[in-house]
C-alpha cells in the first residue's frame, strides 16, 4: 500500500504543471543552439590548435566565433577571451591586475557575486591590496558620489561593479562609471554576465576596460564564456601551458560549446527588441496580479530596475520563510532567495543584508526572472500557488 501511494505522488508530481522562473540562475538552451553543436561535435572535433584539416576546420569555427561576438559588443576579435565561466573570468583579471599591473586599491560593493567578493578577500589577505566599498542606497543602487570622493584619494586602482544585479536587477550607469573612472585614471572592471545578451553594450563608447559573459545565461550551453580585455591592458594568464587564446588562457578549447554561445548569443541579440518588450510585459503583468492578491508585498530595488528580474518580499509571517521554496517546487515552480551560487545557504542574501533591516531580513523573499519561454499563465500559476500557502 505505501508502495502505491509512493507510485502515485510520483505520477502525481511528473503530471504537474512545471513552471521555471529562475532565470538569473541559468536559462534553457535554445533548440537552435542545441543543433549546432551537435553538428560540430559530429563532423568538427579536431584540435583548434593542430596544423592538419581537422585542426583547421575547428579553429576556423574558433575564429569566426570570436568575431560574431566582437561584432555585438563593437570590439576588436582579439579582445575577446574565452574561458570556462564568469567566475573563471572575474579570478583572472582581479589577481593578474593585483599581480602583474601592480594595482595597490581595489573599489568594490558588497553586493557583487561572490565570484567578485571572494576573490577580492583573497587579494586582500595575499597582496595586502588596500579595499574599499562603494556606498550602497537602499533601493540598491551605487552612491556615485561616493566613488568619486573615493576616487579621489590617488592611488592606483580598480574599480569592480557589476552592470546588472543578479539578485534584485539595479543597474549600474556603466557610461557614468566609465567616465568618473577615465576622469581618475582608475581601470574599470564589471561583471557583466547578468546583462550580456539581454541588452545593448558598445564598447567602443563605454570606457571600461573588462567585461565578461557566461553563456548560460543567454540561453547557451554551461561550462563556457568569455572576457573582454581592452588591448594593450598587459594582463598575464591566470592557467599555464599551451599558447591558447593568445597565449593568455591556456588549455584545449572547448569549440562546440564556444560555438554554442556564439550562436545563442546572436540569437540573443537578433531577437533583443522583441524578447525585452515581451519579458517587461510579464513583469510588468505580475506586479499587477501581486498588487490585487498581495497588496502588503514589497519590491527590493526600483520597480523599473533591469526587466527580467525582480526581488518581493510578500506579506507573509517569517516562519513561512525557510518553507516557501520547497512548498513553491512541490506545485513545480522554480524560483530562488538569491543566487545559486548560495543556494545551500542559510544565511541571509548578503545584496539584500545591505539594503533591508534585520526585521525585513528574515520575512519572505523571492527572487522571479523571467525569459521569452515565460507565460502569463506561468505567473497565474505563481500566484494561485502562492495563495493557497
Amino acid at each position: 500500500m505505501i508502495f502505491k501511494n509512493s507510485q502515485l505522488i510520483f505520477l502525481n508530481f511528473a503530471l504537474m504543471k512545471k513552471v521555471y522562473l529562475d532565470n538569473a540562475s541559468t536559462t534553457a538552451i535554445r533548440p537552435e543552439v542545441i543543433q549546432e553543436m551537435t553538428k560540430i561535435m559530429t563532423e568538427d572535433f579536431g584540435n583548434p590548435s593542430s596544423t592538419h584539416s581537422f585542426g583547421r576546420n575547428a579553429k576556423t569555427i574558433l575564429e569566426l566565433s570570436r568575431k560574431n561576438i566582437a561584432k555585438y559588443l563593437n570590439c576588436s576579435a582579439q579582445e575577446i577571451i574565452f574561458t570556462s565561466s564568469g567566475t573563471e573570468a572575474n579570478n583572472w583579471i582581479l589577481r593578474s591586475v593585483v599581480k602583474d599591473l601592480k594595482i595597490e586599491r581595489i573599489i568594490t560593493s558588497k553586493i557583487e557575486h561572490h565570484a567578485v567578493l571572494h576573490t577580492v578577500m583573497v587579494l586582500e589577505s595575499e597582496f595586502n591590496v588596500q579595499v574599499d566599498y562603494v556606498k550602497i542606497a537602499p533601493d540598491g543602487s551605487i552612491d556615485l558620489t561616493h566613488l568619486s570622493n573615493l576616487l579621489s584619494d590617488e592611488k592606483k586602482t580598480i574599480v569592480s561593479l557589476m552592470h546588472v544585479n543578479n539578485e534584485t536587477g539595479a543597474v549600474l550607469d556603466l557610461d557614468r562609471v566609465g567616465v568618473i573612472c577615465k576622469q581618475y585614471s582608475a581601470l574599470f572592471h564589471s561583471d557583466t554576465v547578468q546583462s550580456i545578451g539581454k541588452t545593448e553594450i558598445d564598447l567602443q563608447k563605454t570606457s571600461v576596460d573588462f567585461i565578461l559573459a557566461s553563456a548560460h545565461k543567454f540561453h547557451g550551453p554551461k561550462g563556457v564564456g568569455f572576457a573582454f580585455i581592452r588591448k594593450n591592458s598587459g594582463l598575464q594568464p591566470l592557467i599555464f601551458g599551451g599558447e591558447q587564446e593568445k597565449g593568455l588562457r591556456a588549455g584545449t578549447e572547448a569549440v562546440h560549446q564556444i560555438a554554442g554561445m556564439s550562436k545563442a548569443l546572436s540569437l540573443s541579440y537578433e531577437n533583443l527588441d522583441a524578447d525585452r518588450k515581451y519579458i517587461l510585459e510579464l513583469k510588468t503583468y505580475l506586479i499587477e496580479q501581486l498588487e490585487i492578491h498581495f497588496s502588503g508585498f514589497r519590491i527590493n530595488g526600483k520597480k523599473d530596475d533591469f526587466y527580467n528580474i525582480i526581488n518581493i518580499i510578500l506579506p507573509f509571517s517569517a516562519d513561512k520563510t525557510s518553507m516557501l521554496l520547497f512548498s513553491l517546487d512541490m506545485k513545480g515552480i522554480a524560483v530562488s532567495r538569491g543566487s545559486a551560487c548560495q543556494s545551500g545557504s542559510i544565511k541571509p542574501s548578503h545584496v539584500l543584508k545591505e539594503m533591508l533591516s534585520e526585521e525585513d531580513l528574515k520575512l519572505p523573499n523571492l527572487r522571479i526572472s523571467f525569459s521569452h519561454y515565460n507565460t502569463k499563465e506561468d505567473i497565474d500559476w505563481l500566484i494561485q500557488s502562492l495563495k493557497t500557502l
